[in-house]
Parts: C-alpha cells; structure tokens; sequence
C-alpha cells in the first residue's frame, strides 16, 4: 500500500502523460496486476513488448478481459512499472 501511496504525486501529473496500447494478456486483480501486450510507451522511452504492470487502483480491472484492446498511462517508480489509468478501447 506504501508504494501505492507514493505514487500519488505521479498520478497528480498523469493529466500530461502520453496514452499508450495495448492488449490485455492477463489479470491478477487480487495481486494488483495486469499482463499487457503493449506498442511503445514514449514516456518510459520502451519499444513494444510484453509485461506485467502494478496497477495504481484495482478497480481500474473491473470489466476488463483478457484479449480486450485497451489504453493505459504508465510511469516507472518504486522499482516497478505502474499503471496509473487504463481503459476500454485503443487511441
């Protein structure tokens, strides 16, 4: 929870981050994750791949299903890859 809470700053300044695609690969609501098949994330300067990503807020997971395409921001902190919003949909 510590670390979730740190990230609240981040997620103060998400309004400027870039939204990246993706696929969703596999959800783990119960540990706050999510497996993302994704293109490029520009603020992380990283290509496309495959990765797991904490998520700020679980309940972000509510009605997402594997498969489904999706739009996400993303920032690195506390030793791991977070995702501060996602939703329904690519860009």
């Amino acid at each position: 929870m510590a670390q979730r809470e740190g990230l609240q700053r981040v997620s103060s300044e998400a309004a400027a981050l870039p939204w990246a695609t993706a696929e969703v690969r596999h959800i783990d609501k119960a540990a706050g994750k999510v497996a993302l098949k994704h293109g490029e994330i520009k603020n992380l300067d990283m290509p496309p791949m495959s990765m797991v990503f904490q998520v700020q807020d679980p309940s972000q997971l509510d009605g997402l299903r594997v498969g489904q395409k999706v739009r996400f921001q993303a920032v690195q902190g506390q030793g791991a890859y977070w995702v501060l919003k996602i939703a329904a949909g690519a860009v």
